[in-house]
């Protein structure tokens, strides 16, 4: 072998043992979760993270940084160092309606690399067990009280809250719109009878109609769940109606590509395990587990979307 056949191998050696470390964050990894812990986001991070731990070999955490909107949370991993340990679980409200609604907002969908959509879900559509039995009754009963009954969401310009003023235009009803900072808290106020409905995800919905808690009238979406085949859709009464959110997890603009292929494929590993699957789809959630690309284009298509129709339903920032 000649002396450049041998420095060309060991070039070629050193490179491939170098690859791994280049493509590994240089440090434990944390996920934020711009919303209160309890919820469904803050649930499907803490599954994420046990399973991406293992798979990347390093320490994978999550963060609660709730507030604004989503916008605290956004906005600190928006800023973060570009080095693949500071990650963003983001739902619809952080970059479908945020960067639509919010004036000055401190970050934007360009701030962020696209590492892997993982779920999108409808909401569930929950009433008092003393209240409407099915869609049709829950509508005579908007229309006799307008502007009176009241629906929980965890926020103003959440796409659980604005998939209610969808169904609501939809379904020729005005309701008051009741807002928290998170699950957890409206969830709490309905089952102690301070509100009439509540608009969240399947991670919530599902456990209370199943233990009895609430009637589950519909959900936001055009086919019905396998887990509650029961329960209509609220295209059943307005047809062409759909208003589904979605999770995805995002790093800092900027992040080199080989640690964003590393933490899709780690992302993507953790979405196709068994136990998690299982939890999710009870959960009422489709799990998608997409590229880079395949997000960054679903991005896209979620503003062509939601644009004109946030505008229609004048949904401002409050």
């Amino acid at each position: 072998m000649t002396c450049a056949s041998r420095r060309l191998l060991l070039g070629g050696l050193a490179a491939s043992l170098t690859a791994p470390a280049l493509a590994q964050p240089a440090r434990p990894v944390t996920i934020v979760v711009p919303f209160a812990p309890g919820g469904s986001t803050d649930v499907l991070a803490r599954l994420m993270a046990e399973r991406m731990t293992e798979l990347l070999g390093q320490n994978v955490l999550v963060e609660n940084r709730a507030g604004g909107n989503t916008i605290v949370g956004a906005d600190y991993v928006a800023h973060a160092q570009p080095d693949g340990a500071t990650l963003l679980i983001a739902a619809g409200t952080t970059l479908t309606i945020n960067p639509v609604v919010v004036k000055n907002l401190p970050y934007q969908v360009e701030d962020f690399a696209p590492i892997s959509l993982a779920t999108t879900y409808p909401s569930g559509i929950l009433a008092q067990n003393r209240g409407p039995a099915d869609i049709p009754a829950f509508v005579a009963a908007a229309k006799a009280k307008p502007g009176r009954i009241t629906y929980g969401t965890n926020g103003p310009t959440t796409l659980t809250n604005v998939a209610m003023l969808l169904v609501c235009d939809r379904l020729g009803i005005q309701m008051q719109d009741v807002t928290y900072r998170g699950d957890s808290a409206a969830l709490n106020d309905f089952l102690a009878g301070n509100l009439d409905t509540l608009v969240v995800a399947g991670s919530t919905a599902v456990p209370v109609f199943r233990n009895g808690q609430g009637r589950l009238l519909a959900w936001t979406s055009k086919q019905r769940m396998p887990t509650t085949p029961e329960v209509p859709t609220i295209a059943e009464f307005a047809p062409g109606t759909e208003a589904l959110s979605w999770f995805g997890l995002l790093a800092p603009a900027r992040t080199p590509a080989e640690l964003v292929q590393k933490l899709n494929a780690a992302a993507v590993g953790s979405l196709r395990d068994p136990r998690i699957q299982e939890r999710l789809t009870r959960d009422a959630q489709f799990i998608v587990g997409s590229t880079p690309a395949e997000f960054a284009q679903f991005l896209r298509d979620q503003d062509r979307q939601w644009r004109p129709i946030l505008s229609k339903l004048d949904v401002q920032n409050q």
